[in-house]
């Protein structure tokens, strides 16, 4: 499940952030192929516990290389133990590549894709809008990008010479809420308001064949709710969080469980079926640790869909869900780390998880 990488090497973004590149060994090449906008689950010791973190991929698929970006957050343990530790030359526990925040690319479109990012919430976007740029020779790209000033951009050289590379078919917008800049439609946060008035004033919403949305949970569903209410189909939107929302729904009510106070769960994991039994008032990654279980997760809260996973039979209460798509809760995928035994009887499908 877990591979070592060694760092090659680290570059500053910005004064709190950092892009590292990972040397992947020649045995974890092919599990360490990526698609554009997945991400990384780095696993580390710090003080003696255990941290996992996920960190999205920031480069092309076309650049032959490997990099994430960190932003030190404040009190964040693995996000500050990076940015000192991480040196060239230090290895790291990674999972393969995950996540499903992309569309297929399709050489033979013409496409016009939108992109909307606030601060760190570029680190996927980077690696969406460049491969697509490059693989799709007809698509065009508009970025709206939102930070509080110039000196807070990440990759912002990279993005600028991206522009130059392809002038003619990648539209770079920069949002300043704390700097100003001529065009006063640049200025401020990104918001219902903000989007929708780019939305009427620069793209026209009837053009746009894809969205992506990354950054704070509130900066998400505003954007989101503009692009819907100016007709942008929601099939057309794809959104990924960074962080864990402020306020999340409580445990579900335990009047809804079915039979006793335990579950006997059934995982397949790699081709391997573990069977426990464990407590309806704990989620399935607590329940699958506590029964000695090595199962993927990271962020446990329900944002990365690290512990995505299939329900084969039984039930579940999924209490907070952001990450998983409308038809893959349909398909009954389900996030362990926020879905609690309702049924006497589960059984449950890691192995399912790219399908």
């Amino acid at each position: 499940m877990f591979h070592q990488l060694t760092v090659a090497s680290v570059e500053a973004t910005t004064r709190d952030s950092v892009a590292i590149t990972f040397a992947v060994p020649d045995k974890s090449r092919k599990e360490f192929e990526y698609v554009q906008g997945q991400y990384l689950t780095l696993r580390a010791t710090i003080g003696e516990q255990e941290v996992r973190r996920s960190y999205s991929i920031c480069s092309a698929v076309q650049d032959g290389k490997l990099r994430v970006a960190i932003k030190k957050v404040a009190g964040g343990a693995f996000s500050n133990w990076a940015a000192s530790c991480l040196l060239p030359g230090i290895t790291i526990d990674a999972m393969p590549p995950q996540g499903h925040f992309h569309v297929p690319l399709a050489p033979e479109l013409s496409r016009h894709v939108v992109a909307i990012a606030a601060g760190s919430g570029i680190t996927p976007i980077l690696s969406i809008i460049k491969t697509m740029l490059i693989a799709e020779p007809l698509t065009r790209v508009t970025l709206v990008y939102g930070n509080r000033s110039s000196s807070s951009v990440m990759f912002k050289e990279e993005l600028e010479d991206l522009k130059d590379r392809f002038l003619a078919r990648f539209n770079l917008v920069w949002v300043m809420s704390r700097e100003t800049q001529d065009i006063e439609l640049f200025n401020g946060r990104i918001d219902y308001d903000k989007t929708s008035e780019l939305l009427t004033r620069w793209v026209d919403p009837a053009s746009i064949d894809a969205a992506f949305i990354c950054g704070p949970h509130d900066m998400m569903l505003a954007v989101t709710q503009a692009l819907k209410d100016k007709g942008v189909d929601k099939s057309r939107i794809k959104a990924e969080l960074f962080g864990t929302p402020l306020a999340v729904k409580p445990r579900a009510a335990l009047a809804t469980l079915q039979g006793g106070d335990e579950c006997d769960v059934q995982m397949v994991i790699d081709g391997a079926r573990r069977t426990f039994t464990m407590a309806k008032n704990k989620s399935l990654v607590d329940g699958a640790l506590q029964a000695g279980l090595d199962i993927p997760y990271a962020c446990k809260g329900g944002v990365c869909s690290t512990c995505r996973a299939q329900v084969l039979s039984g039930e579940v209460d999924m209490d907070n869900n952001f990450a998983l798509e409308d038809y893959e809760v349909a398909r009954g995928f389900v996030l362990c780390c926020q879905s609690f035994p309702v049924s006497d009887k589960l059984v449950i499908d890691f192995d399912q998880e790219h399908n």
